[in-house]
């Protein structure tokens, strides 16, 4: 009877637990779903982190066989499973510890999260900008595939007055066969570690010869091991060093390639090296060997100081004048001079030797009488022309207003204490600029330089500035971008001046690295999403996880609600 009476006491008692509020199916059932929420930010959050760092190194995600049996699944699952590992909380709630339909792990949720970061970087850089000055800077090269990408750059003074966007440099492509050859010549040699090898014995072999027979000198330095280094796209400093080594190691890599020619493994090497060979002996190659060794000889001091990530425009202004000038040189006194180094090179080398004054045959139509010499040809249709090019693109580039921008940019410099100041050009500078300086604006300009000078001057913070760019970042670190706000507005105008890309030439590196030979499939709205976070890798250790996780869940429908 006691037992009966404990039984129904206990049964109420319980059903009174029920029906209180603390105990209800509803508030267990959302107690629940709190659970799987907080579960589900833990496992959304894991892979976000996963992904930053990926981004952050440019490395791929996914590994070519991502099944159960695999021993790598990619550096997206791997880096999850170590960070698992390292954190047991993380552990209990990823991978194999969920249902495979909610482990966020598929290829679909990483590409959307990184679009979530790619959506993120460019909004943070826009709301940098604040609707200041920006300059806008577009290119395009060839990926590791081939295929032609674009790059759309944009160049502005931030809040701390650093630079963000700098210069440009551009291509020249009017010999494009010659260029061709040295491509198909660099896959041949350098495709084979045993071809590499025996391109640098022989190369020791014959520096050893001369330097024994006093035809190569000694010293630090010098005679060092040498290499075909494959250009990059957009660097034509890189082609510069490779036509340097391809003509100093020249005899070597006839060697070589008649080495390939007779015991190559595969016909259609053994046809390359063959092609090459009969090419490499035309006075044509001779020829536009010298020549762009000449043309980028002369531009290659200009084009370094223009890629320089921190803005050295003020050494590039006298580089430009003194590169016009040799190209000049060399176009109008040069050409008698050029043709000797040609005849030089191929009696040493045993290549084709023409005679100036013989009739050219043209190579496509050889029957069909041309009615000029050789050197007619040589020297006006090729000499002239390549250099021509460039000293039209040069002038185009820095004609008489753009040279005077420059020389009266070289007022703003800081360097030794602002000794190149000179207030009239830089009044003149902001003419330049009429929708940004009114002439109220201009006349107030002319009283702020003075008082800039003397406030700048008698600043020692500002004593030892080499720069355009820490000129701007002091001025925003001791505020005097508020004191003199007319100069702060000349100087960021010049800052975001469109003189050359070499910023955009570091996106085109970017993207080698990102887009690799095992990773040539990747998508292009991936690789635009990688390409930004990878670029502005600064900006994207920015992005906040709450901020990537709100962006992802309104993206789609998700399975959990946040």
């Amino acid at each position: 009877m006691g037992d009966h009476t404990s039984f129904h006491s206990n049964a109420k008692s319980k059903g009174d637990d029920l029906m209180r509020q603390g105990q209800s199916i509803k508030h267990a059932l959302n107690k629940q779903t709190d659970v799987v929420k907080n579960e589900y930010r833990i496992r959304l959050s894991a892979s976000i982190d996963v992904c930053r760092h990926l981004l952050h190194q440019g490395l791929s995600f996914r590994a070519h066989y991502e099944k159960e049996d695999s021993t790598n699944k990619g550096n997206f699952i791997e880096l999850l499973k170590y960070t698992a590992s390292q954190n047991e909380v993380v552990s209990k709630v990823v991978l194999n510890n969920v249902p495979k339909n909610n482990q966020m792990t598929p290829p679909p949720i990483q590409k959307d999260i990184v679009h979530c970061f790619a959506e993120e970087v460019p909004r943070s850089l826009i709301h940098e900008m604040d609707n200041d000055f920006f300059g806008l800077l577009v290119d395009e090269s060839a990926d590791v595939s081939d295929k032609e990408q674009m790059a759309v750059v944009l160049r502005f003074v931030d809040k701390f007055g650093l630079l963000v966007v700098v210069a440009v440099a551009k291509k020249h492509c009017e010999i494009g066969e010659f260029f061709e050859m040295v491509h198909v010549l660099l896959n041949v040699v350098g495709a084979s570690c045993k071809r590499k090898k025996v391109l640098l014995e022989n190369n020791r072999k014959r520096i050893e010869k001369g330097i024994d027979s006093g035809e190569i000198k000694t010293g630090t330095g010098l005679n060092q091991d040498l290499s075909l280094t494959r250009p990059g796209y957009t660097r034509w400093g890189s082609h510069y060093k490779t036509l340097l080594r391809l003509a100093e190691m020249f005899p070597c890599i006839i060697e070589v390639l008649e080495l390939i020619q007779i015991e190559g493994t595969y016909s259609t090497k053994r046809q390359q090296a063959y092609g090459l060979l009969k090419y490499f002996h035309t006075f044509d190659f001779v020829f536009y060997l010298q020549l762009m060794l000449a043309v980028l000889g002369l531009t290659n001091s200009l084009s370094k100081a223009l890629q320089k990530k921190d803005q050295e425009i003020l050494n590039a202004i006298s580089l430009v004048e003194s590169t016009k000038r040799q190209l000049n040189k060399l176009r109008n006194d040069g050409c008698d001079d050029f043709v000797a180094q040609i005849c030089s090179f191929g009696e040493k080398n045993n290549t084709e030797v023409l005679t100036m004054e013989e009739e050219f045959v043209d190579s496509i139509r050889p029957r069909k009488k041309s009615g000029k010499t050789n050197l007619r040809h040589y020297k006006i249709d090729c000499f002239y022309s390549v250099l021509d090019m460039q000293l039209v693109e040069f002038n185009d580039r820095f004609d008489e207003v753009n040279s005077e921008l420059l020389v009266s940019m070289a007022s703003l410099s800081p360097i030794d204490s602002f000794h190149q100041f000179d207030k009239s050009k830089l009044v003149r500078l902001a003419e330049f600029y009429p929708d940004d300086f009114s002439l109220l604006e201009l006349r107030s300009l002319d009283h702020q330089l003075d008082i800039y000078l003397d406030n700048v001057q008698r600043d020692e913070r500002f004593s030892k500035l080499e720069s355009l760019g820490d000129l701007a970042r002091v001025m925003v670190e001791t505020r005097k971008h508020f004191s003199h706000p007319l100069v702060y507005r000349l100087l960021k105008l010049c800052l975001i001046l469109l003189v050359a890309t070499a910023t955009v030439e570091r996106c085109f590196s970017s993207m080698n690295i990102v887009k690799t030979a095992s990773r040539n499939s990747i998508g292009d709205a991936f690789l635009s999403d990688c390409l930004v976070c990878f670029i502005e890798k600064q900006v994207l250790e920015t992005v906040k996880n709450e901020v990537v996780i709100k962006r992802f869940q309104d993206m789609h429908e998700r399975r959990v609600h946040l």
